[in-house]
């Protein structure tokens, strides 16, 4: 049969696993906390996923898909952009991802209130800060000017002639310490450099590192932010219920749309998930694949999931799509 051979530039969609924030996966913990104890949490606050089934998609199974209410059929070019191979996209999706995990954590850390520092993000090969200053190192002051903004820090290098011996003042997992680093010279400008990447971010008194292998793209980052914060802050979010959902976070805690929202709604629903987090611009389409016994939950913003958490524990229905 020609049909069951002949490839179609489409691709099939499925729902994919659902993985709990607050567990871990094959024994790795998706959320660590280093500098402090994490709170004993109980329930889930699952991120949900899209699958792609592995070969390429021909004409019978296509026009199956299509009549399947859990396969969503896509033009190919929609999963992988003209131009990009398979393992490029994958590799953009990757990088994606990494990126939502900063804001994830960003945003759960100003929520719970903790200050906006100038925060350590890397050491490139070479730099002059290498075993002085490390990943996670709030930069406080340098030779006695503080430092509360990137701005500020810049300021100080710029005057500063490059191979002078400066003094670093830093906090690092809420301990104050000082470092000496002998500057380098500023790739741009004039003046030095530390040889560091650094972020204006919350910074609190310990670290937390996410480890999610087999996930791409940013709509984790809500669920991410959840689960940080059952972890660290003061409240048991789920009260032992199963809670699922999806959307991108910025730093700001602001939610935005996904992908593929029917098929995460059928994960959901098959792990018995009591209520779904939905992202406010994709409630139409959920609401048009709406899951028999799945309430669903419109959040804009964190403090929106949070919310609608809180009036999920006291008994109430939270603001629906």
């Amino acid at each position: 049969m020609l049909g069951a051979v002949l490839p179609v530039p489409y691709v099939a969609q499925v729902p994919g696993p659902t993985y709990n924030t607050l567990g871990d996966i094959n024994g790795t913990p998706i959320i660590t906390v280093t500098g402090r104890e994490p709170n004993d949490t109980s329930g889930n606050l699952n991120l949900t996923t899209v699958g792609i089934p592995q070969g390429s998609l021909n004409l019978v199974r296509a026009v199956q898909g299509w009549f399947d209410d859990e396969v969503t059929v896509v033009p190919r070019e929609q999963v992988y952009p003209s131009g990009k191979s398979v393992q490029e996209t994958q590799a953009e999706n990757r990088q994606a991802f990494l990126t939502s995990e900063q804001s994830a954590r960003g945003a759960a850390l100003a929520e719970l209130g903790y200050p906006v520092q100038v925060v350590v993000q890397g050491l490139p090969e070479g730099s002059p800060s290498t075993g002085q200053l490390a990943d996670g190192d709030a930069v406080v002051a340098v030779d006695g000017t503080p430092t509360p903004t990137q701005d500020a820090l810049l300021a100080v290098l710029q005057a500063t002639p490059p191979q002078t011996a400066v003094q670093v003042d830093y906090t690092r997992l809420g301990v104050a310490g000082s470092a000496t680093v002998t500057t380098g010279a500023a790739q741009e400008g004039s003046g030095s450099a530390l040889g560091i990447q650094v972020l204006e971010t919350p910074y609190a008194p310990f670290d937390v590192s996410i480890q999610v292998d087999d996930v791409g793209g940013p709509s984790a980052g809500l669920m991410l932010s959840l689960g940080i914060i059952d972890m660290v802050g003061d409240t048991d979010l789920t009260e032992g219920a199963v809670i699922a959902g999806t959307g991108t976070i910025d730093a700001a805690g602001a939610v935005g749309p996904i992908g593929g929202i029917p098929l995460k709604l059928v994960s959901a629903r098959d792990i018995g998930a009591v209520l779904f987090l939905v992202p406010a611009a994709n409630c139409a389409e959920a609401l048009a694949n709406a899951q028999p016994g799945l309430p669903m939950a419109r959040v804009a913003t964190l403090d929106d999931a949070l919310t609608a958490l809180g009036d999920l524990r006291a008994g109430r229905t939270p603001a629906p799509c």
